[in-house]
């Protein structure tokens, strides 16, 4: 499971920092082992990356951001679907639980939790953004 599924779409992810934290979602359904992870969804048809990461940050958790930089792409290790990683950064609102079918809780977390989170660690460019945006 190492190539990209040519029939689903892509999955744009959206890395948002603010106050020293990092935003992470709770899936109600874990994705292969992914149970924590940042704001994602699928890429629409037309979309980029960015647009996509923006868009589903507003429609999960009512955030609005804007997106600042395209951190890096990948196939993902343990769902094989092509990933995308925005940093994005918080232009309004509270973060809460909005897509409540989807999603089980969020938490804004420090650095020093992340591997409780993410017990089988990140991405290097994201890890590399988290470590210089939450210092």
């Amino acid at each position: 499971m190492t190539e990209p599924s040519s029939t689903k779409p892509g999955i744009a992810a959206a890395i948002i920092v603010h106050e020293g934290r990092v935003l992470m979602v709770q899936r109600r359904v874990a994705e292969g082992e992914l149970s924590w992870q940042f704001p994602a969804g699928e890429i629409e048809t037309g979309e980029t990356p960015e647009k996509a990461a923006v868009r589903e940050t507003a429609e999960e958790v009512g955030l609005t951001v804007k997106a600042v930089l395209l951190l890096g792409e990948r196939v993902h290790p343990k769902t094989g679907r092509q990933m995308s990683y925005t940093a994005c950064e918080v232009v309004t609102g509270p973060a809460t639980v909005v897509d409540t079918e989807e999603l089980a809780a969020l938490a804004w977390i420090t650095s020093a939790q992340i591997p409780e989170y993410v017990p089988y660690g990140l991405f290097e460019p994201v890890q590399a953004y988290l470590d210089d945006a939450m210092r």
